[in-house]
């Protein structure tokens, strides 16, 4: 690498712009890496020094022992020094498959070697008689024969020196790689990283944090996570237990806090609407419902409203279970900004959902004289104009719109309240961007996502948050059961039945079209197969394929029973609402994610009428399907579906979208990680409690890191 810092061979300049520079030089310069080597390192997201240094060890290997074959029990990891007496190509199996073997002796017994997946060219030069090597791998034992498959094989010869082999009989890190790049191009660019850049890098973290948390300093973290000593445990490193990984997680996930935090205060600072509770709207539409508010919806409703009332923005997050009446407390909010003479904008993710929404509300405020407007991409441009001239002259109304309402030409006037509706489906910057388009409005986000407490502390950590739980009046639960192909017969008289009786139904597939990789029946062949099995009856097809026009017709067909078994893709999933629906199938349902299938659930039991939710499997792909499966039969509760889930499948696929705003954290986990993430929050707390803008010259290394590291994925652009 090129030279370092002049500053660096004394105490740092807190994160100095020329650190900064430092740690941002890509790996290409590491001596010995260049631009081939630094393409490969760039498929493990490893692009800076600062990546490689962040890039930490998914475990260790213990080669501290040297032993002889004689000594090697089966299963036991092992490292020997041993003498290549003869090697080359041989059939194995009954399959006649060639593999390549290796015969080495040291004196004290045999072992045997096998690669099944080599270069033989490349092994015929290496493996040589009388060439020695050490040798690693776990013993097995086959047809009495000891043996080593695929181990890690280095000629004595490459270790010039004594301390060039000592680096491979120590505890050695084990990196995440890709083909083409070796453990070896690993350790040995880390090697330089850390010899020139530990001694500059900055501690992030105040002393008094890390004395409260028992957590060592940064540059300790690094030094002991790549270079664990000869004296480290094995087990305690390979559990991620041990204090240099808690310091780096806990690292990521107070930053995170912070930032959630100061974007919190900053809101806060700002004022916004007043609304007053004229009690008009509201309580008119109130007197017109054909039923009573949930405990849960008015309990919310109240909250809503102390925030609408207050002069300082709302931002509050309402979350509440697939069909637990979030919509209608939604509209509520609307009503008090329309009475007050303002606007509300409800932004969605999909046009089937902006127009179910339309209906629904224009069917509940038509009698109250509310008017209510739908814009997306393919409203027509003579009607998008007119919409657009009536929000920027100011008409007190609900404007219900995807993606479209954040274009330029979009300018509201009164703009008093935003709601996002399934909040995880926007990104943090598209939710900034509406709320910018006026005075600082209040704001509502909804999601029928049931979120873990660790994900939404980290998702929502700058929300207040209001929680339903109940379900409205005459709601069943679903009957959910796993349905083997064996039993499909059952399942079609079942439906028969149920269509007989008045009935409509879904059939969900997570393809449209085939695909040669995947043996799944899709959503067209699915089509065609059910208008066979099922002439008699009226079919539509959904998927987000088509346009516009054609998925509003098939639901508006659907919705008024003039199709009795639609077959759709995961379109459905948000909003759809159609109660005379009562039986949902789920195609390849081990293919979606938990809290997806109880999304999916949510699309029906919207009626007085029992429903069903089948999940229709194959288990013989894996027996883990089998127990997630379970766990949507036994249980109705969104929250422990969602546990569930993001342990299984993790943050980013447990929101099924990577652009939700969520950190892609580098060491923390939020799945095991609450304890950190809680202690986190507290520190962060009292931070902000003395110096709510990190104005202090003890915290300004705060500021510099926040802004360095997070301001442009958590929304936080002009924190200072």
């Amino acid at each position: 690498m090129d030279s370092m810092p002049q500053n660096a061979s004394q105490e740092p300049d807190l994160l100095s712009e020329e650190s900064l520079q430092w740690l941002q030089r890509p790996v290409q310069f590491i001596k010995g890496v260049g631009p081939y080597l630094a393409g490969l390192f760039a498929k493990v997201q490893v692009r800076t020094l600062e990546d490689l240094l962040y890039h930490l060890p998914f475990r260790y290997i213990d080669r501290r022992q040297v032993s002889t074959i004689a000594e090697l029990m089966p299963g036991q990891d092992a490292c020997i020094f041993a003498e290549v007496g003869a090697a080359g190509e041989v059939l194995a199996g009954y399959r006649r498959k060639r593999i390549y073997e290796v015969v080495f002796s040291d004196g004290s017994a045999t072992l045997h070697a096998k690669w099944f997946h080599y270069s033989r060219k490349f092994f015929d030069q290496r493996f040589k008689k009388g060439e020695k090597f050490l040798l690693f791998g776990k013993l097995d034992v086959y047809k009495g024969v000891k043996q080593f498959v695929h181990p890690d094989a280095q000629p004595i010869r490459e270790f010039l020196e004594e301390e060039e082999l000592q680096k491979h009989l120590g505890l050695l890190p084990v990196y995440s790689s890709t083909e083409g790049l070796n453990q070896r191009q690993i350790r040995k660019a880390l090697e330089q990283v850390l010899a020139e850049t530990l001694r500059f890098l900055p501690e992030t973290l105040p002393s008094e944090i890390l004395a409260a948390q028992a957590l060592p300093e940064l540059r300790g973290c690094f030094e002991h996570l790549h270079r664990p000593g000869s004296d480290e445990s094995a087990i305690v490193l390979n559990s991620k237990e041990n204090s240099a990984f808690r310091r780096l997680a806990f690292e990521e996930l107070f930053f995170v806090q912070l930032g959630l935090h100061l974007r919190r205060g900053k809101v806060r600072r700002n004022l916004g609407y007043a609304h007053k509770n004229l009690h008009g709207l509201s309580q008119r539409l109130i007197d017109r419902l054909p039923f009573q508010l949930t405990a849960g919806q008015q309990r919310c409703l109240d909250e809503i409203y102390r925030d609408m009332e207050s002069p300082f923005p709302m931002n509050r997050l309402l979350q509440g279970d697939v069909g637990s009446g979030k919509t209608l407390v939604c509209l509520m909010a609307g009503l008090l900004s329309v009475e007050n003479g303002w606007q509300t904008a409800v932004m969605v993710p999909t046009e089937i959902l902006a127009e179910q929404h339309e209906r629904n509300f224009q069917r509940l405020l038509q009698p109250l004289g509310t008017p209510t407007l739908r814009l997306t991409a393919s409203t027509p441009n003579s009607v998008r104009e007119e919409i657009l001239g009536r929000i920027s002259a100011g008409e007190p109304c609900i404007v219900v719109g995807t993606h479209a309402l954040l274009e330029e030409d979009v300018r509201f006037s009164k703009l008093s309240l935003v709601v996002i509706d399934e909040q995880h489906r926007f990104g943090v910057r598209q939710r900034m961007k509406l709320i910018k388009k006026g005075k600082p409005p209040d704001v509502l986000v909804m999601t029928a996502t049931p979120i873990p407490r660790s994900l939404a502390m980290t998702l929502y950590g700058d929300l207040d948050l209001s929680l339903m739980t109940e379900m409205p009046p005459g709601r069943q639960p679903v009957v959910t059961r796993i349905m083997m192909e064996r039993d499909r017969p059952k399942l079609e008289d079942f439906l028969r039945k149920k269509i007989a009786e008045g009935r409509q139904a879904y059939f969900v597939y997570p393809l449209i079209e085939e695909s040669e990789k995947l043996d799944l029946r899709d959503a067209k062949k699915g089509f065609e197969r059910l208008r066979e099995v099922f002439p008699e009856f009226k079919l539509g097809m959904l998927h987000g394929r088509m346009k516009n026009h054609e998925k509003e017709e098939v639901m508006r067909s659907f919705s008024a029973g003039k199709i009795q078994i639609l077959v759709a893709t995961t379109v459905i999933e948000v909003g759809i609402d159609v109660p005379n629906a009562s039986l949902l199938v789920v195609e390849h349902a081990e293919r979606f994610g938990l809290s997806q299938l109880h999304q999916l659930r949510g699309r029906v039991g919207r009626g007085s009428e029992k429903s069903y939710c089948i999940l229709a499997t194959d288990f013989r792909r894996s027996n883990l399907a089998k127990e997630r499966l379970k766990v949507m039969e036994e249980s109705a509760n969104g929250f422990r579906i969602a546990e569930e889930d993001l342990t299984l499948r993790g943050p980013g696929d447990f929101l099924g979208t990577r652009q939700s705003g969520i950190p892609d954290f580098r060491v923390a986990s939020l799945i095991s990680d609450l304890d950190l993430l809680e202690a986190a929050k507290l520190e962060v707390q009292k931070i902000l409690q003395q110096d709510p803008e990190l104005q202090s010259e003890r915290n300004r290394v705060l500021r510099r890191v926040l802004e360095y590291r997070w301001s442009g994925r958590l929304g936080l652009a002009g924190i200072g």
